[in-house]
């Protein structure tokens, strides 16, 4: 199939997880959702991973977001590292991990590692890298990351990225670098200094290109897309 890309419809699969057989767009029902791969069970990056997500997932469910997450082990190896994460991190893990044995999704989403020689099975089969995936409630591809397997994911910065998608969805905004929930945030440049005004009230000029503005979250503005 194509490769995918931001804007692809994300591709339906039915999997088993520690949580029950799910078909992902039902799955996804009217939510954002997170699907994610790790490497391996029982591996150190991983642990941390998943212990560090548990610990903040609901700062997700928060915001409307269904995690899923995958890597090739069965099920049965997933449910006994389950157990020694909710040891170690003092949590219980809320979110279904797909076992993809056969790596049918793992192969569907372009997840198999093609550069670690040592990120490999027992046969010397390839592993999944640390891949991202934020679909919105369409069902559309809006976000796509891949971190390599010896680098653990820092949800918070995934978080943020959710945050500026979801308000520049409300809101005829952008986001600017290192931006955070609360920050000013760019007008889009699609609107009209008088439309902009109207909306948003003051702006602060910083360049024709460049207007900032309240987060209109945090305001009673009610300009939408």
């Amino acid at each position: 199939m194509p490769s995918l890309h931001l804007g692809s419809k994300a591709p339906d699969f039915t999997a088993d997880t520690t949580h029950g057989r799910i078909h992902l767009h039902e799955y996804i029902g009217n939510s954002w959702t997170m699907l994610f791969s790790h490497p391996d069970d029982y591996t150190p990056v991983c642990t941390t991973e998943i212990g560090a997500l548990s610990k903040i997932a609901t700062e997700f469910t928060d915001r409307r977001v269904k995690l899923l997450g995958l890597s090739i082990n069965d099920l049965a190896s997933h449910h006994g590292w389950i157990g020694d994460i909710n040891e170690l991190y003092d949590t219980q893990v809320p979110f279904p991990i797909i076992s993809d044995a056969q790596r049918n999704v793992a192969g569907l989403y372009d997840m198999l590692d093609q550069l670690d020689v040592t990120n490999v099975d027992t046969h010397g089969a390839p592993l999944t890298v640390r891949s991202v995936f934020v679909i919105d409630p369409t069902q559309t591809i809006r976000m796509m990351l891949t971190y390599p397997a010896s680098t653990g994911r820092n949800w918070s910065e995934i978080l943020r990225a959710i945050d500026s998608l979801q308000l520049g969805d409300n809101y005829r905004v952008t986001t600017p670098a290192n931006w955070n929930k609360g920050d000013s945030v760019i007008v889009h440049p699609s609107l009209t200094n008088d439309d902009a005004e109207k909306s948003f009230g003051n702006l602060d000029y910083k360049k024709p290109y460049l207007r900032m503005t309240r987060d209109p979250s945090t305001t009673t503005s009610t300009c939408t897309r």
